[in-house]
């Protein structure tokens, strides 16, 4: 463990290679029917990114019966320190074993046989490396959406899922959310006839990195931050990467800021886009498609980012409420009405197609969403695809980025969905966000 080579450790070298997990496999506890229970049928997790993201992801499992929270991983100490005494804590109350470990290196957490899944909250440059090194352990994956910064590393992620046969949901709880399950079953039902039109809100794409450089802190690995990253331009700003300081150890302000710069993140179209783009393809019926066309807003007069179906359907980024411009949401536009939809909100052209008036529906607390978890751990039980499963979480990411690859290069790019190919557009194949050099010596499976 402590030899070096080159001044890199095996630790950090294996936190920077895929070949260092390729041959662990993780046994289940034991079986009924070929379905994998764990002791006592507690589905034990481990955690990697233990930020504000996966600290509310903790909660949210805590909240599901049968479940024992076993380890942690960050690169940020204080980080690792908060996570183990938030779960001992509750370990306490509810009356299980006291005991969780915390790793800086996330590979070491995965070479235990007591874990059954992992759930991954880090920025999204890492969400590639460490779901495909959760599988090849044997462990089933809740990742946090976007699924990962580009559309090579959401392929390998799901090429990585079915190749190890491992449960996989991504964090897209608005589908286990009442309001969007009402629009997505009327839109399928045909309750507005046949859809011509979607508007989707989500809001700006990435800027360039501009942040200045910082200090960073003793209790910051930031060269294990960036990972794979291979852009010079990215340095530290604590924005990036919030800090946490007693007495409270709560992340203070706004989320990281990594998402919202080019090199680091995608945006708003990611953020928000992997939310409601997904909730208007699963209405549509185009789990795993999307597409042909990404026309970006300003182009020849273009007023709006446009995506053109295949089968005629136009789906804008725009308002979906003339009163409230600036909310996020949804509007799909049939032959004989609409419905709008967003968090804790449904509108619809009948209002008799709907039980519930908007004022009875509640938004609840979207970060802490239990029934997505509680969704994902019956998966497990049943090893049956969960409601967003990793082919649900590409095809929205392949979406949000081509958006992204359209905007950057000024100019409409096509798409075909099958055989995801750009055709003989070179320029947009070349593109960081369908496939970038990973840092030496990290490598991206499956690719």
């Amino acid at each position: 463990m402590k030899e070096k080579s080159k001044n890199i450790t095996r630790r950090e070298f294996l936190g920077r290679s895929a070949l260092g997990l390729s041959g662990l496999t993780i046994l289940p506890s034991w079986t009924i029917n070929g379905v994998k229970i764990a002791p006592s049928d507690r589905i034990t997790l481990g955690f990697i990114g233990l930020g504000r993201q996966g600290i509310s992801d903790f909660h949210a499992f805590a909240q599901c019966p049968g479940v024992q929270v076993l380890a942690g991983s960050d690169v940020d100490s204080m980080k690792r320190d908060r996570f183990k005494n938030v779960v001992t804590g509750w370990q306490e109350i509810s009356r299980l074993p006291v005991k969780c470990e915390t790793y800086e290196f996330y590979e070491d957490m995965l070479e235990r046989k007591d874990i059954d899944a992992i759930s991954i909250a880090t920025p999204d440059h890492w969400h590639a490396l460490t779901a495909i090194h959760s599988c090849q352990s044997g462990k089933d994956v809740y990742c946090q959406k976007p699924l990962s910064y580009t559309i090579s590393e959401s392929l390998s992620m799901v090429e990585a899922a079915r190749k190890h046969k491992r449960v996989f949901q991504v964090g897209s709880q608005q589908r286990s959310s009442s309001e969007f399950q009402k629009a997505v079953s009327l839109v399928r039902e045909g309750k507005i006839g046949h859809i011509e039109k979607v508007f989707v809100r989500i809001g700006e794409p990435p800027k360039p990195f501009d942040l200045p450089e910082m200090p960073v802190p003793s209790n910051l690995n930031f060269r294990h931050w960036l990972g794979p990253l291979n852009d010079p331009k990215v340095h530290y700003h604590p924005s990036m990467c919030p800090p946490i300081s007693p007495p409270d150890y709560q992340e203070k302000g706004e989320w990281a800021t990594w998402r919202y710069y080019r090199e680091t993140g995608n945006g708003f179209t990611g953020d928000w886009g992997a939310h409601h783009f997904d909730i208007a393809q699963w209405a549509l019926g185009l789990d795993g498609s999307g597409p042909i066309e990404y026309i970006p807003a300003g182009y020849n007069g273009t007023k709006y980012t446009t995506l053109k179906y295949a089968n005629g359907i136009v789906m804008t980024e725009q308002p979906f409420r003339e009163d409230k411009p600036d909310d996020k949401g949804i509007q799909f536009i049939g032959t004989d009405g609409w419905i709008k939809v967003a968090r804790g909100y449904i509108e619809c052209s009948d209002p008799s197609l709907l039980k519930k008036s908007e004022k009875e529906i509640e938004a609840g607390a979207f970060e802490v969403s239990a029934p997505h978890m509680q969704n994902f751990l019956d998966s497990m039980r049943s090893r049956q695809n969960p409601i967003a499963p990793v082919e649900a979480g590409c095809s929205t990411n392949i979406l949000c980025c081509l958006i992204n690859i359209a905007t950057e290069l000024n100019r409409p790019v096509k798409w075909d969905p099958v055989t995801h190919s750009f055709g003989d557009d070179k320029e947009a194949q070349a593109h960081r966000l369908y496939w970038y050099d990973y840092r030496e010596p990290y490598k991206l499976p499956y690719w």
